[in-house]
């Protein structure tokens, strides 16, 4: 199902944000369950909040990021329990009431203290440890999120990657023309890395332990010198790394610190991605 499907849904929505601040739960009840379908349809992957483009880019869809928004206007806080503990929150989770033939049928692994919130598609084969996966996250088929790992609003996680403990993929509802972070197939994030404001992860690419990248992260390739930003090269391999003082500072004596940076060591073909070793390739 396109985005075609949703058209009727997609007006109301453009509609209703400009006027936004006026809403509540007791306003429009067709404007409210234009909101649900939508939620529901990024929650069993008909829709996606960002997409591939035919240029190898990635487009992200405003309107979906408005009805989420709006959602918070248009739901009231309700009581959520699981076990003996208790929440108070607009968002229920993916799971409630849900039935083991449920499970079966999505095809996919939870581990108990796991909190995904609905409207967060998980596809076939992934495995889900203890971690959060928060509002119109995606994630592809065969993918693990491991223990203590955090998946932002609306991220995009490819097939097949490995998000290790404690790493974070940043999310972003707001400002609504803001990218997500887009992590594409065969992905590694190292335990305790983290990936935020918008970056592209780059296909078969390799983030060591401890590896940090923002919108102004300088992204070296050490062989060449060469400097970029917000885009890892797919198939690359990147470990944390220092810039050293500038030259230029006008006093030699004072204190200068230097400056964190990601450094690109080397970068595989798909074929050596898929035949070494996650060990080997982060050994310089």
């Amino acid at each position: 199902m396109t985005q075609d499907n949703f058209s009727l849904e997609k007006g109301l929505i453009e509609t209703a944000w400009e006027n936004r601040a006026e809403l509540s739960p007791d306003s429009s009840p067709e404007l409210a369950a234009a909101v649900q379908k939508i939620l529901n349809a990024l929650d069993n992957g008909q829709l996606r909040v960002a997409s591939p483009d035919k240029n190898g880019g990635w487009q992200t869809h405003q309107w979906l990021k408005k009805a989420i928004l709006l959602s918070f206007r248009l739901q009231p806080e309700t009581l959520i329990t699981a076990d003996e503990f208790s929440w108070w929150d607009k968002i229920p989770s993916k799971f409630a009431n849900w039935k083991p033939e449920d499970f079966k049928r999505a095809g996919f692994r939870v581990v108990p203290g796991a909190w995904v919130r609905h409207s967060a598609y998980i596809a076939p084969n992934v495995i889900v440890m203890p971690s959060f996966v928060n509002i119109a996250a995606h994630i592809g088929s065969g993918t693990m999120i491991d223990t203590w790992a955090t998946v932002g609003s609306c991220a995009q996680v490819g097939a097949g990657c490995h998000i290790s403990g404690g790493a974070g993929v940043g999310g972003v509802l707001e400002p609504v023309q803001a990218n997500p972070v887009i992590i594409e197939d065969n992905v590694f994030i190292g335990a305790r890395s983290e990936v935020v404001e918008g970056v592209i992860v780059r296909a078969g690419a390799v983030l060591s332990m401890g590896v940090y990248i923002g919108a102004s992260t300088k992204i070296i390739r050490r062989d060449t010198g060469e400097i970029t930003y917000g885009e890892v090269p797919p198939y690359a391999v990147v470990v944390p790394g220092a810039l050293p003082p500038s030259a230029r500072d006008s006093d030699p004596a004072a204190p200068r610190p230097s400056l964190y940076c990601a450094v690109i060591i080397k970068q595989v073909d798909e074929q050596t991605r898929s035949k070494t070793s996650l060990n080997d390739l982060l050994r310089d």
